[in-house]
């Protein structure tokens, strides 16, 4: 049933499905609003709850938004006539009552609980003290990756090190793998079980070991982790004994909670909210069941599915707000009714709010098809030479609609209304490198690692000659970096004697570290090889130019708090390289290059929440994956989370993998929805005829699912060029779309159209400023009085707030 968001307002436990553009924060914003306005709860007694500390401020500024928009509509006289249908609603009774409560939840705002799942937990542990049983003086850390590793070598090394009858059969850094592994997914059970000394035994043997001691050493340390306040509420509201009184103090607080992006939970966060609320006060659960695609997060889908079977009400938000009326028509074509990875989550209609096309005279959706050229592997092309084709015919389409006269909401269409939208980090130099040479400005989106760049790379060479300046390799392959500027020609005319100079400059550098700090090494490099200059002149450099930098700092900030010496820097930055989410979001998180209007290159994971114009899907057919992966995430027949550690030797793995490959398909499916509906007026997607592609989900969604079949087959053999011609011509007839084949590559560079330059004149002030309105202080508004009682010749005593000083006069 669909939800009318001016109906009676929700009680009990609610769980409202969404789907893309319908409005979720707009949603929980709103029903804040009402329920505020209308008397039914405080905005003290509101928590509003999601995953993230991004979407918890985005969730902050919109709520305070809707309140002050509201309260603004409803102090005009008409507001039962606004065009607002909130501010409408609101004022069809007791108008000014509402606008009072609305007026004084806006001056308590910063006392609303709008928080993340943790930070929730934190201050509820807080609220319960004894009760809570948290160390008051446990430091709170986002991750335990340093101290995971650090165990497991410990570990290793009591294991194996001066045993000779115990032969370890995996290596230390397999070690460190399986132990990061069990760490960050502590609530999983560990499989193979019973595996013996095999070393699928050793690895969970070694794994469970970690876990134990690296929970001992947190307490030995005083640290506690996100996971581990969730843990304790969770066993707190569980403990036969006192969780209902601990439980009852918390409703005491919150009569009305809201829960936004609920299909990110996971089963933890899940019990403590029916713990502490089901059945007791409004709980009202938002998500989007179709968007889950956090499974290696720890986030659940089936604990949304949950929720939906245990609440009283559910119901469904059935307008689009995002894409146009055409393109949702194709969507929904393409993914109507399909059952993406779970019988009970399954892609319904919307209604469009934007009829017609906001992009007039393009079609809404364009599959552009490419052909075996030359196949050259088992009758397929290889896959990094169909990857570079797509890049290409990618960069190339946009140069042209860029050139041509389509219109966006009446204006041309620019850089910036453009987005590619990939499934992997790895896909991203294809098109980067592809705009490049076509002359696209792009940007990156945050998502990915600056540890996965080559600046880090370069980096971590220059650090290797610094530690080791006598050695002639490593001077060499630092010489080569972007951070010293040698060109291999260059480096191949050398003399001995000007290799020699780039390690003297080396070892003064290195000498520099051990006395000022990694922060004087780069600013005397910078200074002294005109980097900025030199790498902003390159392609691409501004990009180069900001990860070095970002880099830079990440190394400063190591060095400094972990006083951190050349080799171990070294080190630190070799781990993060090897392991990217050793280092903290802040530090792996890449910076945007330019706040100029470019083309984003985001992944799919990070455009979560986003929308764009108009949206490049380019690997949407793309199925590569590990044929062999070393680790398995899966579920077994109750629904328990099971990690599979034991390597693809170990005993039950085939079994396993088959669920584990069910799942990812399904993940799969609902990340290409998650790309598809990021368009607010078209879509621009391929079809490659790739070996891999018989997994893909854009392919499995076009060529193995019938009308009435809910579920595509798993995998899907990719057919002739003729026979798949045939077949995506008639799909796309069908849905309204454009079948397209890609031409032979070109080769076209982008021309900016020029901005009309307006005539330059001196800026002139001609306000007039009323004097009579200003803002001053009680001491300013005194001051004549305080300036007439010191003065001479002026009688009587003049009267004032601070003690009277008494004069002095230099004058005979």
């Amino acid at each position: 049933m669909a939800f009318d968001p001016y109906g009676p307002l929700p009680t009990g436990t609610t769980v409202l499905e969404a789907s893309a553009g319908t409005g979720k924060t707009w949603t929980i914003a709103a029903l804040a609003t009402r329920y505020v306005a209308e008397g039914l709860a405080e905005l003290s007694e509101l928590m509003l709850v999601t995953f993230g500390r991004a979407a918890t401020q985005e969730l902050r500024e919109r709520t305070r938004e809707r309140l002050t928009s509201a309260a603004r509509g409803l102090a005009e006289p008409d507001a039962v006539h606004s065009i607002d249908a909130l501010v409408a609603h609101l004022a069809a009774a007791d108008r000014e009552l509402r606008l009072a409560r609305l007026v004084r939840a806006l001056s308590d705002f910063d006392g609303a609980t709008i928080a993340t799942t943790h930070s929730f937990c934190q201050r509820m542990l807080d609220g319960l003290g004894l009760a809570g049983e948290r160390e008051p003086n446990a430091a709170i850390v986002e991750a335990v990756d340093d101290l995971t590793v650090e165990v497991a070598d410990d570990l290793y090394l009591q294991q194996y090190a001066g045993h000779a009858a115990t032969v370890p059969q995996l290596s230390p850094r397999t070690a460190r793998d399986v132990a990061l592994q069990a760490v960050r997914d502590r609530q999983a059970r560990l499989e193979p079980q019973g595996a013996g000394d095999t070393g699928a035994g050793q690895r969970v043997a070694l794994a469970e070991a970690v876990r134990v001691e690296v929970e001992r050493r947190k307490r030995q340390r005083g640290l506690r982790d996100f996971d581990d306040l969730l843990v304790l509420l969770r066993d707190v509201l569980a403990d036969p004994h006192r969780g209902e009184s601990a439980a009852a103090r918390i409703r005491e607080r919150y009569r009305v909670v809201l829960v936004d992006e609920f299909q990110d939970t996971d089963p933890v966060q899940w019990e403590v909210l029916r713990r502490a609320f089901d059945g007791h006060t409004t709980l009202i659960l938002i998500g989007d069941p179709k968007q889950a695609v956090y499974a290696f997060r720890g986030a659940e889908v089936r604990s949304y599915l949950d929720a939906v079977r245990l609440a009283g009400t559910a119901e469904t938000l059935s307008r689009n707000w995002r894409t146009d009326s055409g393109l949702l028509q194709t969507l929904d074509r393409l993914y109507g009714g399909a059952a993406l990875g779970h019988p009970e989550i399954v892609v319904h209609h919307v209604e469009a709010e934007h009829e017609g096309s906001r992009l007039p005279g393009q079609p809404p959706f364009r599959l552009r098809q490419v052909l075996r050229d030359a196949p050259v592997f088992g009758g397929f092309p290889l896959l990094p030479a169909l990857r570079t084709r797509v890049a290409d015919d990618l960069a190339t389409e946009m140069v042209r609609l860029l050139h041509s006269d389509a219109q966006l909401d009446g204006r041309p269409v620019l850089p910036g209304d453009l987005a590619v939208l990939v499934r992997t980090w790895k896909q991203i130099p294809f098109v980067c490198r592809a705009l490049d040479r076509a002359g696209l400005p792009w940007v990156l989106g945050s998502s990915t690692s600056v540890f996965d760049t080559p600046s880090a790379t370069d980096w971590l060479h220059l650090l290797q000659a610094l530690e080791q300046p006598h050695q002639t390799g490593r001077v060499r392959l630092a010489a080569l970096t972007p951070l010293l500027g040698w060109t291999a020609t260059e480096l191949a005319q050398a003399t001995d004697e000007q290799v020699a100079e780039v390690g003297a400059r080396l070892r003064e550098w290195s000498t520099l570290f051990a006395g000022a700090g990694f922060a004087a090494v780069f600013e005397r490099l910078a200074a002294q090889t005109g980097l900025e200059e030199r790498v902003l002149r390159q392609s691409a450099g501004e990009r180069r130019l900001t990860d070095l930098r970002h880099l830079a700092q990440s190394l400063n900030r190591a060095a400094v708090d972990d006083a951190l010496g050349l080799t171990a820097l070294t080190v630190w930055l070799a781990q993060r390289i090897a392991d990217n989410s050793l280092a903290s979001t802040a530090d792996r998180s890449r910076r945007l290059d330019s706040d100029a209007a470019a083309i984003q290159i985001v992944t799919v994971h990070a455009s979560k929440g986003l929308e764009f114009p108009i949206v490049y899907v380019p690997f949407g057919w793309d199925g590569a994956c590990n044929p062999r992966p070393d680790s398995l995430l899966l579920h077994d027949a109750s629904g328990a989370r099971v990690r599979d550690i034991g390597g693809d030797g170990g005993p039950g793995y085939a079994g396993r993998r088959a669920i584990h490959d069910a799942e990812e398909a399904g993940e799969e499916l609902r990340l290409l929805y998650v790309a598809l509906t990021r368009a607010q007026s078209q879509v621009v997607a391929w079809w490659a005829p790739a070996k891999q592609a018989s997994g893909s989900p854009l392919h499995r969604l076009l060529m193995g699912r019938t009308a009435s079949e809910a579920a595509p087959a798993a995998r899907v053999p990719v057919p002739a060029d003729a026979l798949a011609t045939a077949r995506l011509s008639s799909w796309a007839s069908a849905a309204g779309a454009s079948h397209e084949l890609v031409d032979p590559p070109v080769s076209l560079r982008w021309r900016p159209v020029a901005a009309a330059a307006d005539g330059l004149a001196a800026a002139r002030f001609d306000r007039t400023l009323d004097t009579e309105w200003r803002r001053s202080s009680y001491s300013s508004l005194t001051a004549a009085v305080h300036a007439g009682a010191g003065a001479k010749g002026v009688g009587g005593a003049g009267v004032g707030s601070e003690a009277e000083q008494p004069g002095k006069d230099d004058e005979p």
